[in-house]
């Protein structure tokens, strides 16, 4: 029984909800973060997206069994081993949507729909266009893109443009990441036949996906830079004038959001170091969990964040 429980917790990839954090970004550049009532409401929301989003993957899976059956790592899922049934996925799958919606409802229509919108988004890429190139690049961005839209909908709070765009841009580094990491992964499997495990790996060589990575990195870069300089944090702004003496510079005392661009920069670096010397980055959520160093420049640019927007303010 508690093996058996192991399997269908394991089949909802719960380690794929940290991707949902994402909905927190609305009320937490908003200063509203420690707001109650609303963060409960976004922790609700945080709930049932992490529902709608293990809806899509045991979907995926059940549709998928076969070619995961043929990879490496792949085959040892639930279902592709054996250890769920399909007729069983579906239970599980039916109960989880019904769960999804129920607090989706609850929350906002609005957050409904993009609940919907996501579900729908995950059926066409796995039943089209993970097939075709630069499409299942661009789908799987798009679910992160998404999370950030879920949470505005639910607070109310618009993102930045600045930050939007950030988000797009990180989240096509990691989808590009994620297919070089597959990539490397099969070459090196004797025996292993790309374009039956995944067939648009076979169109992507290794140089057009490090191209890719060139670009969206940078982007990454240059986007949250402008983000960091231009926002006007809101928060309990308690001040730096008991800590810094008015004659000191006026610089010193505005434009600290910028100082998380270092952490930002260690981790997109990190992150390609795992990619190209670790040959890893095939779960950017496995690698996030498994590389300390990446975890701590993680966890400090949320401290940083947090610290800046609601104790120092600018």
């Amino acid at each position: 029984m508690i093996r058996h429980g192991f399997y269908i917790l394991k089949l909802l990839r719960p380690r794929q909800w940290i991707k949902n954090f994402a909905l927190f970004a609305g009320i937490t550049f908003a200063g509203e973060l420690f707001n109650l009532s609303l963060l409960s409401q976004v922790v609700s929301g945080f709930i049932a997206f992490c529902l709608f989003a293990s809806s899509t993957y045991i979907f995926n899976d059940i549709l998928d069994v076969k070619k995961d059956k043929l990879h490496p790592f792949k085959r040892l899922r639930p279902i592709a081993s054996g250890e769920i049934s399909v007729p069983e996925a579906l239970v599980i799958l039916a109960a989880i949507l019904f769960g999804a919606f129920a607090i989706a409802l609850n929350t906002s229509i609005l957050f409904t729909v993009i609940g919907v919108s996501y579900i729908i988004l995950q059926i066409l890429y796995s039943t089209i266009f993970k097939s075709i190139t630069i499409f299942d690049i661009l789908f799987i961005a798009t679910g992160y893109i998404l999370r950030i839209l879920a949470g505005e909908a639910i607070s109310n709070f618009h993102t930045s443009i600045w930050l939007l765009l950030t988000a797009v841009s990180l989240s096509l580094f990691l989808a590009v990441g994620k297919r070089r990491s597959e990539l490397t992964l099969l070459q090196n499997v004797k025996g292993a036949k790309i374009d039956e495990v995944r067939k648009t790996l076979s169109h992507y060589s290794e140089a057009l996906l490090d191209s890719f990575s060139t670009i969206f990195a940078t982007s990454t870069f240059v986007f949250y830079s402008l983000f960091t300089f231009l926002a006007t944090p809101r928060g309990l702004n308690i001040g730096l004038d008991l800590l810094l003496p008015e004659f000191l510079p006026s610089y010193f005392h505005r434009k600290w959001l910028m100082v998380t661009i270092l952490p930002v920069i260690y981790g997109v670096m990190r992150y390609l170091q795992d990619i190209y010397e670790k040959k890893e980055g095939e779960s950017p959520d496995k690698v996030l969990l498994s590389d300390r160093s990446l975890l701590a420049s993680v966890i400090i640019w949320g401290f940083l964040v947090i610290f800046i927007i609601y104790f120092i303010g600018g």
